[in-house]
């Protein structure tokens, strides 16, 4: 990846994650960690990969994202915002009455969002079944389906999978946040996930792993997605929880965050100042 490119998107994850925390600290909670372990993902997405038009949400030949793992939406406003699609000064609305920008997506509401979620493993369906229409429509166009690793707990998840992989949907990659925590704990320690690349690989996916905060990788990855034919295909991103902010990173129960403190509002006031640096540094 070009040195210029690379830095546009730094610079666009860091403005995913200022915004997404500015939003949420705004409202007094949501949920972090998170929004900020896939930042880097969609700065990759909105910043280089994506095929969309801010100006026309609704283009027909756009690619698709389905973020299944709907919590995350503030960082799916902000990089939303932030390519175009909306001011950014409506990231101040997040979660108040008559908003346009609910604490999960819905697609009636907000400018970009291609998919109502929320209700874990729904999102999943859901992108099964726009994919397998952009097929027998015979379009090129791509769905990007954002899974959480705690996400797979839902049953739901696994037959959506089944249903991709034996379909061949390589128009539809899934891409695992495996940032190893989730509500209640860790994954681990809640459901054991084992190995998700290993069981993605026994589902019949084209497989691989990367740092969810290597930028130049996750394009690669994307890049060799596209190229696959006839099969699935898989992304399983190894993140942090809170990925990005060293006090979110490790706030044990970083999954939902109270701005009830002065403890977390100086430590967020500190990482909005080293996420302003990064920014400016990259302009």
């Amino acid at each position: 990846m070009e040195k210029e490119l690379l830095a546009s998107l730094e610079k666009l994850a860091a403005e995913i994650r200022l915004d997404s925390i500015e939003a949420i600290r705004k409202v007094g909670s949501g949920h972090i960690g998170g929004s900020l372990s896939i930042a880097d993902l969609l700065a990759v997405l909105y910043g280089k990969q994506m095929k969309v038009d801010p100006k026309n949400p609704q283009w027909e030949d756009r690619d698709r994202l389905v973020l299944s793992k709907g919590h995350a939406g503030p960082a799916l406003y902000a990089a939303l915002a932030n390519v175009g699609f909306f001011d950014r000064e409506m990231l101040g609305t997040l979660n108040e009455g008559g908003t346009k920008l609910p604490s999960h997506p819905d697609r009636t509401k907000t400018p970009g969002v291609d998919a109502t979620t929320g209700s874990l493993g729904q999102g999943t369906s859901v992108a099964a079944g726009i994919a397998t229409g952009l097929k027998m429509q015979q379009k090129d166009n791509v769905v990007y389906l954002i899974v959480g690793d705690g996400e797979l707990n839902e049953g739901q998840c696994w037959e959506a999978f089944q249903y991709i992989a034996h379909f061949k949907l390589n128009n539809c990659i899934v891409i695992i946040d495996e940032n190893k925590k989730q509500l209640d704990g860790t994954t681990e320690e809640i459901l054991n996930p084992f190995d998700i690349e290993a069981k993605m690989k026994a589902f019949g996916f084209n497989t691989r792993k990367v740092k969810g905060d290597d930028l130049a990788k996750i394009d690669q990855a994307i890049d060799e997605c596209k190229a696959v034919k006839d099969e699935a295909v898989c992304i399983v991103l190894d993140t942090i929880k809170g990925q990005g902010v060293k006090y979110f990173e490790e706030m044990e129960a970083n999954h939902s965050v109270k701005f009830n403190n002065d403890e977390v509002q100086q430590a967020t006031d500190q990482a909005l100042a080293d996420l302003k640096k990064i920014i400016e540094e990259r302009s």
